[in-house]
């Protein structure tokens, strides 16, 4: 379907009667949720007595439900989880403490990368932030290298969780801050979180805490990061500046459709669908799957394997290139910039300089 002309007249009746909860299976999915999380942490303290291996494998399939656990609170937080807002906020807020992303402080932030996702004009909110090769050529040296790390996969994927999860999360900062409600969702989810962590050293003890229940979070966040980036940070991936920017265009080709093995597709909610949630964040994540099967209009969206998603995490594609519309890499931002050098030194021309 070609979607170049189409207005949110055209589509949004085709997508409408997909967005509704229903509230027994939302109600189901808390408890095939919370349960085995529930279980998979006591066996995983009680494999603490025979192996830390055992006990670290065991974190690994935990930190998987609560990833599902934040696809739960991330409907919450668009209102498409439960029919009533109270119930929708009241889930939100006691999952935030079990996935250590306090509620109303993400989910401010959150609609905000909705409203914006593939916008040249208004990065830098609830995304992983790209320069364009324009901006990172006028760069200077430092801002390069710091840019350079920040995208670095190993920086993104092993310390993103500990920064974003553990520390970033625990303050009342960036987009919203000077909000009552944001600083009193994060001082309220850090004191629950406090009484959490209390009780488990007094309950299970501190090697619990520690082989437990911070493994379950670190390897939850560095899954988390890792969907998030796949799904908006490949090559051909949606990029405009206002006014030209279109949301059904940041959607259908700012977003992918990570096509998980189905136990994969379970645990992390649906979230696989990405171009359909962007395209309507209303839909319930038990809907999407049915969106894709049956709504034309989704199936053009870029159609990423695991296998596919994998390349992409390590793939040498961290600049938006506005004259090809891609995403490049370093490595060539780097040939250009010799290249200009050469031209500065051969005519005296400034070429490109850092910006003030």
């Amino acid at each position: 379907m070609d979607t170049s002309k189409l207005q949110p007249k055209d589509w949004i009746p085709l997508i409408k009667p997909y967005a509704k909860p229903d509230l027994r299976r939302s109600l189901h999915q808390v408890g095939n949720t919370l349960l085995p999380l529930l279980l998979l942490f006591y066996l995983a303290y009680l494999a603490l007595s025979v192996s830390v291996v055992l006990t670290l494998a065991l974190d690994f399939v935990a930190a998987l439900f609560v990833v599902r656990l934040f696809i739960l609170q991330h409907d919450a937080g668009h209102g498409s989880f439960f029919p009533k807002k109270w119930a929708n906020d009241l889930l939100g807020f006691f999952a935030g403490i079990l996935t250590l992303v306090p509620y109303h402080h993400w989910q401010l932030s959150h609609a905000r990368h909705h409203a914006t996702s593939g916008n040249l004009d208004k990065r830098g909110v609830g995304d992983i932030y790209t320069l364009t090769l324009a901006e990172y050529l006028r760069a200077s040296p430092w801002e390069r290298l710091k840019y350079r790390i920040y995208r670095n996969p190993l920086v993104m994927f092993l310390v993103g969780p500990i920064y974003t999860f553990m520390l970033s999360y625990r303050l009342p900062l960036g987009f919203g801050a000077d909000k009552p409600l944001v600083r009193n969702s994060v001082a309220l989810t850090n004191l629950f979180l406090v009484l959490l962590w209390v009780g488990i050293a007094l309950g299970f003890g501190l090697k619990t805490l520690l082989w437990v229940y911070l493994p379950i979070q670190y390897f939850a966040g560095m899954v988390g990061i890792f969907l998030f980036y796949v799904q908006h940070q490949f090559e051909d991936a949606y990029w405009e500046h206002d006014p030209r920017w279109e949301h059904l265009k940041s959607a259908m080709e700012g977003s992918t459709y990570l096509k998980l093995p189905k136990p994969l597709q379970w645990l992390t909610g649906n979230i696989g669908f990405h171009h359909i949630h962007h395209l309507s964040p209303k839909i319930p994540n038990y809907n999407l799957e049915r969106v894709q099967q049956e709504v034309d209009l989704v199936q053009v969206a870029p159609t990423v394997t695991l296998r596919d998603a994998f390349a992409i995490a390590f793939a040498d594609l961290h600049l938006h290139d506005e004259e090809s519309r891609k995403l490049m890499g370093f490595r060539e931002a780097g040939r250009r910039i010799r290249e200009a050098r050469r031209a500065q030194a051969k005519s005296g021309y400034p070429g490109y300089q850092s910006a003030p």
